[in-house]
């Protein structure tokens, strides 16, 4: 019988029970960013400050969201944070 490096194991079964979580967040939530991001760009282009502030603390609320979702999977796994 071969042996299975058990932290390869667990890397493996962590990606596998977390593949529904990251799709999502690479899927939807990365267009939610970018369109996020062009609404700053817009408002820089046009001068508008206050639109500019407001882009991006939705932007930045979302993107703590993103992080909170990422870092509950890690910690449901046993998995600290790589940062």
């Amino acid at each position: 019988m071969p042996v299975v490096d058990p932290d390869r194991q667990r890397h493996a079964d962590i990606v596998r029970g977390c593949a529904r979580l990251f799709k999502t967040l690479c899927g939807d939530s990365l267009h939610i960013l970018r369109s996020s991001v062009a609404e700053v760009m817009e408002a820089c282009e046009r001068g508008d400050l206050a639109e500019v502030r407001d882009s991006a603390g939705l932007l930045l609320a979302d993107l703590e969201a993103l992080l909170g979702r990422y870092e509950a999977a890690l910690g449901e796994h046993g998995m600290g944070r790589p940062y």
